[in-house]
């Protein structure tokens, strides 16, 4: 079994990736989480691998954080998730909202993740919510303390529809450009970084 891989990034794409090892090409399926936070192609890296193998297929499912490999093998244990329902909805919610829903019996909140539907969100809480630990754990790595500003920028962004975790890292490039004086600039350059 493949359970870890450490080499040079050649080719990325939102759900995938090939990572050559020792001369051999291995190809990786990836969640949208873990394809924001990989480094350019050419760069090396080590992605967390679950193996999966059934008669007729031998995949490789990848993940930066060890968190979020082992949230995508609980998911798969609920009947009804295989591996590609369980990398939708990894890149469909963040980990730690997830985590979240489950431990709170919120249905809605996971039915609204693509290819989730009722009957499989009530399994989703029946099976996993003793089985998952807290949401902290499961969360990215953490951010410094936000300014009430910067709170109010992320709010916005998110409610305008864009993903947290990308809101937030728009929100931290702008933040850095020293134009956080006023909630104006600092909206107007998480925006500019959100379109590029």
């Amino acid at each position: 079994m493949i359970a870890h891989l450490r080499g040079k990034l050649l080719v990325k794409h939102p759900n995938q990736v090939i990572v050559e090892t020792a001369g051999v090409g291995y190809e990786v399926t990836i969640s949208v989480p873990t394809f924001s936070d990989l480094p350019a192609v050419g760069a090396d890296v080590a992605l967390h691998i679950h193996t999966h193998v059934r008669e007729d297929v031998l995949a490789l499912y990848g993940f930066l954080r060890s968190t979020e490999k082992v949230l995508f093998e609980r998911l798969i244990s609920v009947s009804g998730i295989g591996p590609k329902l369980a990398i939708t909805t990894l890149s469909g919610i963040a980990a730690d909202d997830m985590v979240r829903a489950i431990r709170s019996n919120d249905v809605a909140r996971l039915t609204r993740i693509p290819g989730i539907g009722k009957k499989t969100a009530e399994r989703m809480v029946l099976e996993l919510r003793d089985k998952l630990p807290e949401a902290g754990p499961m969360a990215a790595p953490t951010v410094p303390a936000m300014s009430a500003t910067e709170e109010d920028v992320l709010s916005a962004l998110i409610n305008l529809g864009y993903q947290k975790q990308a809101a937030e890292k728009a929100l931290a490039s702008a933040a850095k450009n020293g134009k956080s004086a006023s909630f104006d600039s600092l909206f107007r350059e998480s925006l500019a970084a959100l379109s590029k």
